[in-house]
């Protein structure tokens, strides 16, 4: 059986999805963009900004489920500007052990949503 999670930290959904769906012992979580839900603004003064509050705003998600960043096992990470990679990861980085990191893409794409720089979705498992 399935299972809606949304955090009411995290950006609300802006169309027929859900911020994550839980299933069987799996994860998945939309991909997340650098909106501060408490403002209700962007926070983009620089890719590193943007990309902190992405992971700010998946962690609020996966804190709804009862897991952390350790419970990630794939990241999908799409940018705007592949020459941005270095300061993204630098960011990404501090999210994750480097010995128990999950698998990752990121892939570099025409546009985003909300036309921003980076977007971040990710699958995690319970255990």
């Amino acid at each position: 059986m399935k299972k809606i999670i949304n955090s009411p930290h995290a950006p609300a959904p802006v169309g027929p999805y859900n911020q994550a769906t839980l299933f069987g012992n799996t994860l998945f979580v939309s991909g997340q963009i650098g909106i501060d839900r408490a403002s209700g603004k962007m926070k983009d003064a620089n890719i590193e900004e943007e990309t902190h509050q992405v992971m700010k705003n998946l962690e609020f998600i996966l804190k709804e489920a009862g897991l952390t960043f350790e419970n990630v096992l794939k990241c999908s990470c799409f940018v705007k500007d592949m020459r941005q990679y270095s300061r993204i990861n630098t960011v990404y980085a501090e999210y994750f052990n480097e010995n128990t990191a999950p698998a990752r893409e990121l892939v570099e794409v025409a546009n985003l949503p909300k036309f921003v720089s980076v977007e971040i979705s990710l699958i995690a498992a319970v255990y």
